[in-house]
């Protein structure tokens, strides 16, 4: 259920009447890792998590999209309070091709598009929309495709596409076995809290998804002849990147971390669940103990405005692999004994 109309005033009292990003008031401490990944530390500290926007205001602001999909929202309510504990390190940037691959040298791990032999999804422009439910230019699982190649140019600073939550996982564990540091996904709680960075927007830069031009590499005018029948939900900016833009390409949020919003999805530790926020903890919530699909977050090079939002929830089966998601990490201060 959607809150009340009384539980949403309430809510709107709670939270704090802030219009555009927090300035950072020093520049962050960063640490660089085997891979050459930097990653920015992040104060622990309380923010509001979710989205009680009524679909009526979602519907005024974003015209172009039909009615229903703002009825479909419940998972981004209750908002409540979430307390982060402790302090930890984030990805400056996504994961890149050329970190990907220099792990996937070093440890002799075969991501999942490959070791299982489907392959992942890729773009061709020859693809028929007219035979998917997707109605795009899609196409997979074929093994032509996987991280290695999704169907258009990728350089080893792009994000890396066709990874799926064990390769994260995977990732993650040889990076801590080989550092004697704690590498993992964020939590979804984390994750938002991250993007977030102090505001209570729908973006880290404000309410106005014009504004994604800038801070985000989303559907805009420089993919728009590439997806004819999309071409309304696209933005009226350019950025200049039809597809994935090298990481870091646009300006960060006030913690220091660039392409929270689009580029590509990042998984996060958490299992999704519908009412989870209406049971959550307030330290350090975790997620549901089981589910059926992990949650992705931040939208990506593909992604309309609306589903670009910090409070946007999406999710996937760990094993999916497609040509929108990858990944960030997190290493957690201090040290553990490697194993």
């Amino acid at each position: 259920m959607r809150p009340t109309l009384l539980a949403l005033i309430f809510l709107a009292a709670l939270a704090p009447a802030v219009t555009t990003a927090i300035e950072p008031t020093a520049e962050p401490e960063r640490r660089t890792n085997s891979l050459g990944m930097v990653f920015v530390r992040i104060p622990a500290g309380s923010f509001l998590m979710g989205s009680a926007e009524p679909a009526a205001t979602l519907a005024r602001d974003y015209p172009s999209l039909e009615r229903r999909r703002f009825d479909l929202l419940a998972d981004e309510a209750p908002v409540h309070k979430v307390r982060i504990r402790r302090a930890f390190y984030l990805g400056q940037h996504e994961v890149t091709v050329g970190q990907f691959r220099r792990f996937v040298e070093a440890s002799g791990y075969q991501p999942e598009s490959e070791a299982d032999g489907t392959g992942g999804y890729g773009y061709n422009p020859q693809y028929d929309p007219a035979t998917t439910a997707r109605g795009d230019a899609f196409e997979g699982r074929d093994p032509r495709y996987s991280w290695r190649n999704p169907g258009f140019a990728q350089n080893d600073d792009h994000p890396v596409v066709n990874v799926t939550w064990n390769d994260a996982q995977a990732l993650a564990a040889w990076l801590s076995r080989t550092e004697g540091h704690h590498y993992r996904l964020p939590t979804e709680a984390e994750w938002e809290y991250a993007c977030r960075a102090g505001t209570r927007t729908r973006y880290p830069h404000g309410d106005d998804p014009a504004g994604l031009t800038r801070t985000a590499n989303t559907f805009d005018q420089a993919a728009a002849p590439y997806w004819e029948r999309w071409r309304a939900q696209a933005l009226p900016g350019n950025d200049g990147h039809a597809f994935t833009s090298p990481v870091g390409s646009h300006a960060p949020n006030a913690f220091g971390l660039h392409d929270k919003m689009g580029n590509v999805w990042e998984w996060t530790a958490d299992w999704h669940g519908d009412t989870y926020y209406a049971r959550s903890p307030r330290n350090d919530p975790q997620g549901p103990a089981t589910g059926t699909v992990r949650v992705r977050r931040g939208g990506s090079w593909h992604t309309w405005a609306f589903y670009a939002r910090c409070s946007y929830r999406n999710w996937n089966s760990p094993d999916t692999r497609y040509t929108l998601v990858g990944m960030r990490l997190v290493r957690e201060e201090g040290q553990q004994p490697a194993r």
